[in-house]
Parts: C-alpha cells; sequence; structure tokens
C-alpha cells in the first residue's frame, strides 16, 4: 500500500499544481490578448482594403460603361439631309426625310431629327405628316414620329396635329393613341386615338373614358 504523502509534500504539491493552472490561465489569457491586438490592428487595414476595393471597382466600372458609350458613339452613322425611297405593298411610293439621321449600330434602325413622310396617293394627292423627332426601323419597315406631329392631306381636306403618329410603310396605315386634334372636311375634330387608311378616304376617331366619341370620317364624298 501507498504511504500518505507527508503534510509538506502535500502543501509541496498542491502548490505546484495551482502553479500549473496560473500560468495556463496566464498563456491562455496573453494568447486571447494578441488575438484581440491583433483584431483591433487588422479589422481596421481590412476595411480600409474593402472600401479601397470598393471604390476602385466602381471606378473601374465607369470608366468601362465611359468607353463603351464612347464605341457606340463612334460606331454610329451620322447622316445630314438623308431620303429614304420606297414602295408601298400597292405600289404606291414614299419618302422619309430627314434633317439629320443617326444610325444605331445595335438593331440598325435611325434615329431622325425633323423627320418627314410623304406618300404618294392617286390622282396626284399627297399625305404628309412632319415632327420634331422619329424612328424609323428600315428591316421592319416600321416609322415612328413624335413631338408636335401634324398630318395633312390636300386631297382629303384634313389638317391634323398630334403627339404621336405610326406608319407602316407596307401599308399606308397611319395610327396614334396619343390623341388627335384639328380640322376636317366637316369642320373641328378631337379624339383620342386616330387612324387613316385606304389613301385617306378612311380616318377613324376613337374616345376614352369619359370621352366616349366614335367617328368614321369618309372623304371619298368631300372630293367628288
Amino acid at each position: 500500500m501507498n504511504e500518505p504523502l507527508p503534510p509538506d509534500a502535500q502543501r509541496e504539491a498542491l502548490d505546484a499544481a495551482d502553479r500549473t493552472r496560473v500560468v495556463q490561465a496566464a498563456e491562455r489569457w496573453k494568447s486571447r490578448s494578441r488575438r484581440v491586438r491583433f483584431m483591433r490592428r487588422a479589422l481596421p487595414i481590412t476595411i480600409a482594403v474593402l472600401a479601397g476595393l470598393t471604390a476602385l471597382w466602381i471606378g473601374a466600372r465607369s470608366v468601362i460603361s465611359g468607353l463603351e458609350a464612347r464605341a457606340v458613339r463612334t460606331s454610329e452613322i451620322r447622316l445630314s439631309n438623308p431620303m429614304f425611297h420606297g414602295q408601298d405593298g400597292q405600289g404606291r411610293s414614299f419618302v422619309i426625310g430627314a434633317e439629320q439621321a443617326v444610325r444605331s449600330p445595335r438593331d440598325q434602325s435611325f434615329r431622325l431629327d425633323g423627320p418627314l413622310f410623304r406618300l404618294d396617293l392617286s390622282a396626284g394627292r399627297v399625305t404628309e405628316i412632319r415632327a420634331g423627332e422619329g424612328i424609323y426601323d428600315e428591316r421592319s419597315r416600321q416609322l415612328v414620329m413624335r413631338d408636335q406631329v401634324r398630318i395633312t392631306d390636300g386631297g382629303a381636306g384634313f389638317d391634323f396635329t398630334t403627339d404621336e403618329a405610326r406608319i407602316d410603310t407596307r401599308s399606308g396605315r397611319i395610327t396614334g393613341e396619343q390623341g388627335i386634334t384639328g380640322q376636317g372636311p366637316v369642320g373641328t375634330l378631337e379624339a383620342s386615338s386616330y387612324e387613316i387608311t385606304d389613301e385617306g378616304r378612311r380616318v377613324i376617331f376613337r374616345g376614352s373614358g369619359d370621352d366616349k366619341v366614335r367617328a368614321t370620317l369618309n372623304t371619298t364624298r368631300q372630293r367628288r
């Protein structure tokens, strides 16, 4: 059997164990303290680096966007006083002119300044549409005119103003959903939308909301 240690030896063993625990606790505290000091120093540096990288990315994107926009502008084709000639499905000639045109490299459409559309009808009659700006898609042959649009037909006797006119150059059909006002063979007319077909012989007006007007103007009788 093991004999118990003398009291002095027991106290020394307990003191040694206490010293060991104190040393270990001190080492753990020092380790945590070093980690805290490191984090206190590293965290601001990390935040500054991330902020710098973010600012650099934003600046780089701005530069890239500017270069892309410049590339688009340099690839645009600008034309002064352009003229587009063609025929609709019935063989009637039309002309699209403008003070200036810019061809988009993306979809090959033309952005027009001061556009003019002229459609030659039968018996020497001409329908003309003028506007402040427009877009002509040569592939689909669709022309959209906006900004103080004026529609005139000398033979039918109407003179209208509207905010928008959409012309299908394949059929000669003219439509708009932005409202229309002006003079016709039967007097002053006003509506929310309109449609001009059949060489200008048929003009359909429609209303909306409280204005439920719906009328069809047949200009053939007025020309006879």
